[in-house]
């Protein structure tokens, strides 16, 4: 048997400790596609005021402000809508993107989130 001397085995164990077996990922089910953005079914939302949304949806769950910028959250026990607005030229901000999700952060279709948004509010 051969011995190594010790500065060698000391490398060899060093970069041994290094190598590390892959960690298997749990799946938790099928991969789901993104949602496909379109507008249609937003069309009450798209280009609305901070007002107009509030009129339709009821007080906003979060405001936040960055800069000229504006993001107004509505949410139920369904999902979770972020609305953002930003200004264009010298006019107020308006709704040019959404995003919706559902509680736990899967997605769901964004017209089908302002559907139950507005008869959330009805029910108040």
């Amino acid at each position: 048997m051969t011995r190594l001397p010790i500065p060698a085995l000391s490398l060899t164990l060093a970069l041994a400790a290094c190598a590390t077996a892959p960690t298997p990922v749990a799946r938790t089910g099928a991969a789901r596609a993104p949602m496909p953005y379109t507008s249609v079914g937003l069309e009450r939302v798209l280009g609305q005021s901070a007002a107009g949304l509030t009129q339709l949806f009821g007080d906003p769950d979060a405001d936040v402000r960055e800069g000229s910028a504006r993001k107004l959250q509505f949410g139920s026990n369904i999902c979770i809508l972020d609305a953002y607005l930003y200004p264009s030229g010298n006019t107020e901000p308006k709704v040019t993107y959404l995003d919706a999700r559902e509680p736990d952060g899967s997605a769901i279709d964004r017209a089908s989130c302002v559907a139950a948004l507005t008869r959330r509010k009805e029910a108040r």
